[in-house]
């Protein structure tokens, strides 16, 4: 006799819808993000994707929340894969330290989490079109401003909210550049020694001008 089939709990079943919105945006921009194919790409029974989100705003809306999540884990998780694993007790603050912990995680969004970012950078021009997603979008960018505030106040700066601000700003403009600019196809492959120098540079820039 075989054992019934039983559905995940619904925590994990909205992480489940969040995610595949999140690869269906990813591969096919938001024309490819429906209800229907939502529920086709994660195998789920025909109307589930509605009934956790009624409407299709509540569904970027969802996206916005998991994306913030994962974005903030990676942050929270600074040193990309190719790292040295940190030695033990308290991890050193210093700007080289940070140029290279911040130059892993842009290496990491710019190969394996590469997906996951030209998702983010799609579904961010949706909320500036609908005013009904403003909230939930900025809402969304606040945890990974408020880690970067953190970390450069930890370096010396006087206005770390401010050098954060800038910080983030350079970031998001380095990978869309990477990930979606002109010279983006003709690139060749992310370096992580080159990430590295350019990290510096850019916390030098943030915490001098500070």
């Amino acid at each position: 006799m075989s054992t019934p089939r039983t559905s995940p709990p619904a925590a994990d079943r909205r992480t489940l819808i969040a995610d595949t919105a999140i690869d269906l945006v990813a591969a096919a921009g938001l024309r490819g993000l429906t209800h229907r194919a939502v529920d086709g790409a994660a195998e789920l029974p025909a109307g589930s994707t509605s009934y956790y989100f009624r409407t299709r705003t509540a569904l970027i809306g969802a996206c916005y929340a998991r994306l913030a999540e994962l974005d903030l884990g990676d942050v929270g998780d600074l040193g990309g894969e190719e790292a040295p694993p940190p030695p033990p007790g308290p991890a050193p603050v210093d700007r080289e330290t940070a140029a290279a912990a911040l130059a892993g995680l842009l290496h990491r969004w710019l190969t394996v989490g590469r997906a996951r970012q030209l998702a983010r950078f799609e579904l961010s021009l949706e909320a500036a079109r609908n005013p009904e997603l403003e909230a939930d979008f900025h809402r969304a960018g606040q945890g990974a401003r408020a880690r970067a505030a953190g970390i450069l106040a930890a370096l010396g700066a006087r206005r770390p909210e401010e050098a954060a601000e800038l910080l983030v700003a350079w970031t998001d403009g380095l990978l869309y550049d990477r990930l979606a600019g002109a010279l983006a196809r003709s690139r060749p492959a992310p370096d992580l020694a080159e990430l590295t120098s350019i990290t510096r540079r850019m916390l030098d820039a943030v915490l001098t001008g500070d």
